[in-house]
């Protein structure tokens, strides 16, 4: 994981309003964040591509891979790894736990 180890866990969404393959985008003190359902089990990461401005949440997510929505670069969306171009950077990740029917993200 890229993610911090340290931070602030953040209420990012409700776990009945997002759907299995699904993904939302929220934003928190200028932090722009997209969180996703794989399979039941939640994962965040930056929610802006590391090639060009495009919304992470907006892409199309198939299993663990999430397609940029603007060039179709993949990301693992476990650990942010980039997975083909046109972008070059990983994503940065978050970790998350569900609490009280929340998805938490820690920020850092």
């Amino acid at each position: 994981m890229t993610g911090t180890t340290t931070g602030t866990w953040v209420t990012a969404v409700s776990v009945a309003e997002l759907d299995d393959g699904d993904a939302m985008r929220f934003d928190h003190e200028g932090r722009c964040v997209a969180v996703y359902n794989a399979g039941g089990t939640f994962y965040a990461s930056a929610g802006i591509c590391s090639h060009e401005h495009a919304f992470m949440s907006e892409g199309y997510l198939d299993g663990h891979i999430i397609e940029c929505p603007l060039h179709q670069a993949l990301f693992d969306i476990r650990t942010g790894a980039n997975l083909s171009p046109p972008a070059t950077k990983s994503l940065q990740t978050y970790p998350t736990r569900v609490e009280n029917g929340q998805v938490m993200v820690l920020l850092g």
